[in-house]
């Protein structure tokens, strides 16, 4: 039988203020990604969310951001170095895997957040230093990559093993990155579009970009954003979409 990851992004509540449906999500995820403190999340959160996900035997990853609160993580930050940022996705997996020791549970991987991501997709230094990162904190994290990215490049370099990464809820541009949320579009809101739109992603191992063409992309797992305000439906009808038509949901395998 064919398998695919179902993966969310969690852990973005601070403090009494709540983002997300978290414990809904993780009972239809089989990884999630939790946000580290930088961009969203804090201690209580993150403890919070790991063992939500150790309950329910769901794969853990760092959800490293740019150091922005206001800005969510989806602001650039134009002008740090490669060490900086190394540094600051090196704090943040260190953050995580701190509270998931604690808990008794571990973290797997590192899926950059937002603007940082957005721009290692298209930038060799930023996607290098996230690699860099990864490696220097533990050599066995999977590195979960937008497919054909420059992600995928340094992670290559990293020799880190991979999960390439398709996102459900999001438009994609005809050179294969995402259409910013700047514009009209970029985030998909109806149920049934996208879990008709994620069969086809799995199964033919490709994306349809904004005016129709046909992308090739490695699919390993399949990315819902937990913040969007339909994600708990989105994932029930991607779940169901994707029995029905004979694909399992479970963890990610590495990818060399």
């Amino acid at each position: 039988m064919k398998t695919v990851d179902l993966n969310c992004d969690l852990g973005e509540s601070f403090g009494p203020w709540v983002m997300g449906h978290d414990a809904e999500m993780i009972e239809l995820a089989s990884s999630v990604n939790i946000a580290c403190g930088y961009h969203a999340g804090d201690a209580d959160t993150m403890r919070k969310t790991v063992e939500l996900a150790k309950a329910r035997r769901v794969s853990i990853g760092a959800h490293p951001g740019y150091r922005d609160l206001h800005g969510f993580g989806r602001r650039p930050m134009p002008g740090l170095s490669s060490s900086e940022i190394e540094n600051l996705i090196a704090y943040q997996i260190g953050a995580l895997q701190a509270i998931a020791t604690a808990a008794g549970h571990k973290v797997t991987h590192v899926k950059a957040h937002g603007a940082i991501s957005n721009v290692a997709c298209g930038d060799d230094m930023t996607a290098q230093a996230i690699a860099n990162a990864i490696k220097a904190v533990d050599a066995n994290l999977v590195f979960v990559v937008l497919a054909n990215s420059k992600l995928v490049k340094a992670g290559e370099r990293a020799n880190l093993p991979m999960a390439h990464e398709v996102f459900a809820d999001r438009a994609y541009e005809d050179d294969g990155n995402l259409v910013s949320r700047k514009k009209p579009g970029a985030v998909l809101h109806d149920p049934k579009a996208i879990a008709a739109r994620v069969v086809r992603m799995v199964q033919d191992g490709a994306v349809v970009s904004v005016s129709g063409k046909v992308i090739k992309m490695r699919t390993d797992t399949v990315c819902i954003h937990g913040d969007n305000p339909t994600a708990v439906e989105i994932a029930r009808g991607v779940r169901q979409a994707l029995k029905d038509a004979g694909i399992d949901v479970a963890p990610f395998k590495r990818a060399a």
